[in-house]
């Protein structure tokens, strides 16, 4: 999910435009526009590439490995680990992938700089109640979210989805956002600066919620799935656009699979044991750890929320159409 978050936009947007111009030149022309995949032999299922990271949300698509759905539709599925969704969205853009899950906020920032040319193929996660949420130490003196004017808060990076939903949930409030010191702390090493007094609040998602209470005794103040951002779609999988036009059969395989799979996820029994093997998380961790909520379809009007706020915020320069970027669905 949220796992998946990239980067600083604004400088990883232009870092990852240096990153495509690299691969451009070293891998020819039409790369952007997608490439055909290597041929199978003669006989065998179409094979898919997709890129992972260890998030929650993922849980499907290992339900539908684990349990041969994406055999039983006719399409072989690879996966590829990615340590964040910037690397994710390169590997399909140097063509190491076919499919890349990420956050939506690389996918709308690396189209509307021009960066590649995309379809989304299946929907991932929406925002849950208190998977994703502002945390603070019991004596740092924040305690509400009014408290957070000009403080200190830990975010993957600025001018990501982190930030911008606690800038959203600030302004709901009627809080101001401006003089807020953002500091850049990956999920794993948030706990312990919020332990040392680094920083006065961070904005988390599950399972590191869980993880930072039970380390360090961080608490909840305030959950970001909520008012403007309620239900906001989180991450999802695209591919080029030229590879999911030349490649329907597989991609819409690719799509039944995951549907019928997120649909059994509802049964957290069968979802918890996916997150110890896949997240590396401990079952009691899993067993405690609040779930988003998984989707495979995608809804146009749902998506576009995601560009839009991005936009107002300032990540995104442009209006950004989701509906033009959603895949045909089988």
């Amino acid at each position: 999910m949220l796992g998946g978050i990239g980067g600083r936009l604004r400088t990883a947007a232009v870092a990852l435009m240096a990153t495509f111009g690299v691969i451009a030149g070293t891998a020819g022309c039409g790369l952007l526009g997608g490439s055909e995949p290597a041929p199978a032999a003669e006989g065998a299922p179409p094979r898919l590439t997709v890129s992972i990271m260890p998030t929650t949300d993922l849980a499907p698509f290992h339900l539908a490995a684990q349990n041969g759905y994406f055999d039983a539709e006719g399409v072989q599925v690879e996966a590829v680990p990615a340590p964040s969704g910037q690397a994710s969205l390169a590997k399909l853009i140097s063509g190491e992938v076919d499919v890349a899950y990420s956050s939506y906020t690389p996918f709308f920032v690396a189209q509307s700089k021009g960066a590649a040319d995309l379809k989304f193929v299946a929907d991932a996660s929406s925002a849950a109640p208190n998977t994703t949420m502002i945390v603070a130490m019991p004596g740092s003196g924040v305690r509400s979210v009014a408290d957070l004017a000009g403080k200190r808060i830990a975010v993957t990076a600025t001018n990501t989805i982190s930030d911008t939903l606690v800038k959203a949930t600030m302004r709901e409030a009627g809080v101001d956002s401006s003089g807020v010191q953002w500091i850049s702390i990956p999920f794993p090493e948030t706990a312990p600066a919020l332990a040392r007094g680094d920083v006065d609040a961070a904005f988390l998602t599950e399972p590191f919620i869980t993880l930072a209470a039970r380390s360090v005794g961080a608490e909840p103040i305030a959950d970001t799935a909520t008012g403007p951002t309620k239900e906001l779609p989180t991450a999802g999988y695209a591919a080029l656009a030229q590879f999911a036009d030349a490649n329907r059969d597989a991609i819409a395989a690719f799509q039944r699979a995951m549907a019928r799979a997120t649909a059994e996820a509802a049964d957290r029994a069968k979802v918890e044991p996916l997150l110890v093997a896949n997240t590396g998380i401990d079952a009691e961790t899993a067993s405690a750890t609040a779930l988003l909520t998984f989707r495979s379809g995608l809804d146009a009007r749902e998506l576009q929320r995601v560009p839009d706020l991005l936009l107002e915020f300032g990540v995104l320069e442009e209006r950004v159409d989701a509906s033009s970027m959603i895949s045909p669905a089988p």
